[in-house]
């Protein structure tokens, strides 16, 4: 018969391999709870980043955060020695949403410029139509202040035309000479033309007037009559041709032997004498 053979293990190896084992089971052990604490973490922070994110959304200029590209090293954590590549990588976000707030910003500033604009255009164009109205308010108040300027010159117009009018027949005296003659002659002497030429003076220009020419003679009868007619006559030949006096305002009469009044009223003897009368009516108030 063959015996058995025994094995004999040596004391150093048994104490290792219960140490490898009692070391495995903790691992496991640890692994599996590793991967639960890991799961609940991962769970929770991306719950937490789902609430973060739509605050976030609602809070930023863009309405996006902000990336972070961040790479952790063998062990976890950041390395501190990062190098200029990871850092530009780290800024390269940031210099992007700089880049946009500074678009917002210019279009901001653009929108607030156009509305300034369109708001000053709007001011100017009513200030404008306050500006036009009030110069055809100015123009129409002078108008009008000329038109009641000219309705009261009408009237006083009026009112003196009214006047001069109801006057026309109404002759007042303004000046009277006197022309003498010798007995039985009718030409006209140099004294007697220096009156008339005086009286003539005082004619030019005047409205309304008339003159009146009467003739006396110191003659009686139908001798005297035309005695003194032909005296009126010289007066009124002269004051025609030698100063254009109208023939329709001369108004001429022989009296003959017919007393001969003075200015006021008195009869005195008649003599061979011819009484020149200018009168005027209210047309002469035109002149």
């Amino acid at each position: 018969m063959k015996t058995a053979k025994k094995t004999h293990l040596i004391p150093g190896a048994v104490t290792a391999l219960l140490l490898a084992a009692s070391l495995g089971v903790q691992a496991y052990a640890q692994s599996g709870s590793a991967q639960v604490q890991t799961g609940a973490s991962a769970n929770g922070a991306s719950s937490a980043s789902a609430s973060q994110n739509s605050q976030t959304d609602s809070t930023t200029a863009t309405g996006k955060p902000l990336e972070t590209k961040s790479k952790e090293g063998f062990w976890g954590h950041m390395n501190p020695l990062a190098r200029k590549k990871w850092v530009n990588r780290q800024l390269d976000p940031v210099k992007g949403r700089l880049n946009e707030l500074d678009e917002l910003q210019a279009k901001n500033a653009n929108d607030i410029k156009d509305v300034d604009s369109r708001a000053q255009a709007g001011i100017n164009k009513a200030q404008s139509a306050a500006d036009q109205a009030n110069q055809l308010a100015t123009t129409a108040s002078g108008t009008a202040s000329q038109a009641q300027q000219t309705a009261q010159q009408a009237t006083a117009q009026t009112s003196k035309l009214s006047s001069t009018v109801s006057n026309l027949d109404q002759y007042q005296k303004v000046n009277e000479t006197e022309i003498a003659f010798r007995p039985g002659q009718t030409v006209l002497n140099t004294k007697a033309k220096d009156a008339l030429d005086q009286l003539a003076t005082q004619l030019k220009g005047q409205k309304g007037y008339v003159v009146e020419i009467e003739g006396y003679s110191h003659s009686r009868g139908q001798a005297g009559i035309q005695n003194s007619q032909h005296m009126a006559d010289s007066v009124v030949r002269y004051l025609v041709e030698q100063h254009q006096v109208p023939v329709y305002r001369i108004h001429q009469v022989a009296m003959g032997n017919a007393p001969l009044s003075d200015s006021t009223g008195v009869s005195s003897k008649s003599g061979s004498v011819v009484r020149v009368v200018m009168m005027q009516n209210s047309l002469a108030a035109l002149n």
